[in-house]
């Protein structure tokens, strides 16, 4: 079946040799093996196109006879070691550098974790924490750097030296299924180039210790249900490199009387249907047992919401509302004169 290398590379036919270049630069970055989320597959088949279209006299051949004409067909992998990237295997790239356009995979410079893993945990709170903050600890398990070595691995008073597994280079070599090669982060150095030449007793070399610590962190006021708190520096240590960051999802727990809306406090209020008609003053009870004196106007229907300006959740930023909604119990059962005055309303239309 013919293959159509423009489709593949995403170029038109009339492409230039610029374009064609950049298309399989892009592809090649994307998929490229050695790569997280590479495919194999899709990177022999962009080389495929690659080694047709960028060559003037194939691309002729190819434009009249499609995939299937003479000498068209894929070169193939065998040979091709992917720490050179530079006419291996008998492929040919021209001035396309892929030593550096993967990063360094064929003995460009070194690749070097410099940050500690992410740690994620959640807590849940109450409610009332949540409206006006308040400071928690937690016990985590975790890497920290070596107090005794500072995160170098050597012994105090000693000194490093280059490492003999990669000669200072921080890479390896190794071949992969053995079909191309590969360079990985030395394993003796972590990719540094040196080792001490007297490791660190307390941390064996390692550079960090694994500890239970207790952390104190604060909990801003106005904070919702599911938000993410973050505690620099507090995740996983790696050697000679800067520490992770711990990162908090706060669950909320729901409270008896008040819910919210953004900083908006919602509750509800039951007042009787004498208070509707003819209005009222009621004490309600804030979060933290403050008392609050409300006004019940005369004629307030069922479901009606009062506001009560800057009384809500308060943060650095603003000041939210409390809303009230109003309830009216209706009595099951009357005395003899409070049904006969209903009766009185009833007749005169109310």
């Amino acid at each position: 079946m013919s293959k159509n290398y423009y489709k593949i590379l995403g170029v038109e036919k009339n492409a230039s040799d610029d374009e064609i270049k950049k298309a399989f630069r892009k592809i090649a970055h994307k998929y490229h093996p050695d790569k997280a989320g590479g495919d194999e597959k899709k990177f022999k088949e962009a080389n495929e196109a690659y080694q047709v279209l960028s060559n003037k006299e194939k691309r002729a051949q190819y434009d009249r006879f499609g995939s299937a004409g003479p000498n068209m067909g894929g070169q193939g992998f065998s040979g091709f070691d992917f720490s050179g990237f530079q006419n291996a295997g008998g492929f040919d790239f021209g001035d396309i550098d892929l030593g550096d356009l993967f990063g360094g995979f064929g003995g460009g410079r070194r690749s070097r974790r410099s940050r500690g893993q992410d740690l994620q945990m959640r807590i849940e709170i109450d409610f009332i924490d949540a409206v006006f903050g308040v400071t928690k600890k937690t016990t985590i398990d975790h890497t920290k750097t070596c107090v005794d070595c500072g995160g170098t691995g050597a012994e105090k008073d000693t000194s490093m030296t280059t490492c003999p597994e990669c000669n200072g280079q921080g890479k390896v070599q190794t071949q992969m299924m053995g079909i191309f090669a590969t360079v990985t982060e030395c394993p003796t150095c972590q990719g540094h180039g040196e080792v001490p030449k007297e490791r660190c007793k307390t941390c064996k070399g390692a550079g960090v210790t694994r500890e239970k610590e207790t952390i104190e962190f604060t909990i801003p006021a106005g904070i919702k249900s599911g938000d993410t708190l973050r505690v620099g520096g507090r995740g996983e240590a790696i050697k000679n490199g800067q520490a992770g960051d711990l990162f908090i999802q706060v669950l909320v727990k729901p409270h008896p009387t008040f819910k919210r809306n953004g900083l908006d406090l919602l509750m509800e209020h039951e007042i009787t249907l004498s208070d509707a008609v003819l209005g009222a003053t009621h004490t309600i009870v804030l979060l933290r047992d403050k008392k609050l004196d409300i006004k019940i106007p005369p004629g307030t229907t069922h479901g009606t919401i009062l506001r009560v300006a800057g009384r809500g959740i308060e943060t650095s930023r603003a000041k939210g509302n409390l809303l009230v909604t109003i309830k009216i119990r209706i009595p099951k059962k009357l005395s003899k004169k409070a049904k006969d005055a209903i009766e009185v309303l009833q007749k005169e239309g109310y």
